[in-house]
């Protein structure tokens, strides 16, 4: 699996922040909560898992930081709904 960064209001796959191969971005919604409001993965990477690894990192991040996620981006909902150890930082 590919190495995931963080980024601006994001993680992301692959060597540049401003052309990530895959990325997940979220923006902050109150004090305590974030809204994931974006899955995208690149060609070359898709089929692989890249998205679902992407998801489970920024729930890591919403548990680091007591966070609750909106997940407003379809996929991250649909990941997040059907994984039971996600879903205690849903909103």
């Amino acid at each position: 699996m590919a190495e995931i960064k963080q980024g601006d209001n994001k993680f992301y796959i692959g060597d540049s922040e401003e052309q990530p191969e895959a990325e997940i971005t979220f923006v902050p919604a109150g004090e305590d909560k974030i809204d994931v409001n974006h899955t995208g993965v690149s060609g070359s990477l898709e089929g692989q898992g890249s998205g679902t690894q992407l998801v489970k990192r920024v729930v890591e991040y919403a548990k680091e930081n007591n966070l609750k996620i909106i997940p407003s981006c379809p996929f991250a909902k649909k990941v997040i709904e059907e994984t039971p150890e996600f879903q205690s930082v849903l909103a």
